[in-house]
């Protein structure tokens, strides 16, 4: 059994007439992240997270800006994306635990809708995904409000055809 972790990051500002969508749920807010695609900070995290664990590419790389095939495009389908490229070379996701940093709206409320939306793509339980929500207290671009950021880690184990199933 090989496992393998991987360590994610994200961050985007927020702006005007753009929906706020956090992984994968669209949130009732006035502001939306900016980004070429819808801005996800969480899956693209996770993303990022699952890419590393795999020795693979960045998200930037696989996903990048300068194509239009990925303006505007959900952040679950390029997780959809990546899920394929894990089963293509023979990993499963164990867990993913993340923290979303924002200062508003409260996204406690969201998270199990997060998960529901997740779960599925990544082939988890809700209790091997773990989100949490937390402020910025105040400080900086995060605390005024004017950005989002999530962190994620991933713990991957490669499949054992030998043994067959997870190892």
């Amino acid at each position: 059994m090989k496992l393998r972790t991987g360590i994610g990051y994200d961050i985007h500002r927020l702006a005007a007439g753009r929906k706020l969508i956090l992984g994968g749920v669209e949130i009732p807010h006035p502001t939306g992240l900016q980004g070429h695609s819808d801005g996800d900070v969480l899956i693209h995290a996770v993303i990022d997270a699952l890419l590393g664990a795999m020795g693979d590419r960045d998200i930037g790389q696989c996903f990048p800006d300068t194509d239009p095939a990925y303006k505007n495009i959900r952040s679950t389908e390029m997780l959809v994306s990546v899920a394929i490229r894990l089963k293509t070379n023979d990993y499963d996701v164990v867990n993913i635990d993340s923290v979303i940093v924002m200062e508003a709206p409260r996204l406690g409320p969201h998270i199990p809708a997060m998960k529901d939306a997740l779960c599925p793509i990544l082939g988890l339980d809700v209790r091997d995904l773990g989100i949490k929500a937390k402020t910025h207290e105040g400080m900086g671009e995060l605390g005024r409000g004017e950005a989002a950021a999530a962190w994620a880690t991933a713990l991957i184990v490669k499949r054992d055809h030998n043994r067959g199933g997870k190892g």
